[in-house]
């Protein structure tokens, strides 16, 4: 067997990264940001001397697996990324397209902003600025040989699952429970039959995982590690900035 049969193997049983896996990131960055609360967006509020969203950015730009990234955002808010994208030289956003009235259709607007190359799309919140390109290439490789893949965390915590009143009707088995997070990788083709489905049979949900899942296909769990937090709150934003400050000192010290 030739040496590039036997690489095409290798990448096959790995599901590493492949030069046909043309991979779009979109980044949803277009809510309101109501639970945050303040006159400025989370996504616009600083982090460690930066916009929050540019360290979202800044990670997707770096990962090996990501050949470009669509932003959705708030349409008033689309003029500051543009001019935020050339400041930070980010060579791989490809458009700032409008959000939507709902996380879906916001995810919607901005899948149907990709490369018609694109054979998988990693969708990720903007919010998830501890998000590393280590995480990227890993739920994007098991995307390659799953076709469906989701950064995740095994729960540490006893999960009770609540009756309608509040309390506890049962206690989920921990070792099956799992903290969903972003990116959330599939195939193209996968995803473009879960979301036109779903809206067609008017289903909401609030994760992307959700509509592959009304399909029927299966997701494989990538283990990311605790860090990878949505900024919600105030408090998100401390630990934020706390662990980034700390990546930053770390970096300092290997060079």
């Amino acid at each position: 067997m030739c040496t590039k049969k036997i690489a095409a193997v290798l990448r096959a049983i790995s599901g590493s990264p492949h030069p046909k896996n043309f991979t779009s990131a979109v980044i949803v960055a277009a809510g309101l940001s109501e639970r945050f609360g303040g006159k400025v967006t989370k996504q616009m509020t600083n982090v460690c001397g930066e916009p929050l969203l540019m360290h979202t950015v800044r990670a997707y730009e770096e990962a090996d697996c990501i050949h470009e990234i669509i932003i959705v955002a708030k349409s008033v808010e689309i003029p500051v990324w543009q001019e935020l994208v050339k400041k930070y030289d980010f060579k791989k956003v490809r458009a700032i397209v409008k959000g939507g009235h709902t996380r879906q259709i916001s995810v919607l607007n901005g899948f149907e902003a990709i490369d018609t190359r694109a054979k998988y799309v990693a969708i990720a919140d903007g919010a998830r600025c501890l998000t590393t390109p280590d995480i990227i290439n890993s739920v994007c490789r098991s995307a390659y040989k799953y076709k469906a893949a989701t950064a995740a965390h095994r729960s540490t915590d006893t999960v009770k699952i609540a009756d309608k009143k509040g309390f506890i009707d049962t206690t989920a088995d921990r070792d099956t429970v799992w903290m969903a997070q972003t990116p959330q990788a599939f195939k193209v083709r996968l995803y473009r039959a879960a979301a036109y489905t779903a809206l067609k049979k008017d289903i909401e949900v609030t994760d992307d995982n959700s509509l592959v899942e009304s399909v029927g296909h299966p997701i494989r769990l990538v283990e990311c590690g605790a860090q990878n937090i949505k900024i919600t709150t105030r408090e998100d934003l401390a630990v934020a900035e706390g662990i980034l400050a700390e990546r930053a000192r770390a970096r300092k010290e290997d060079q």
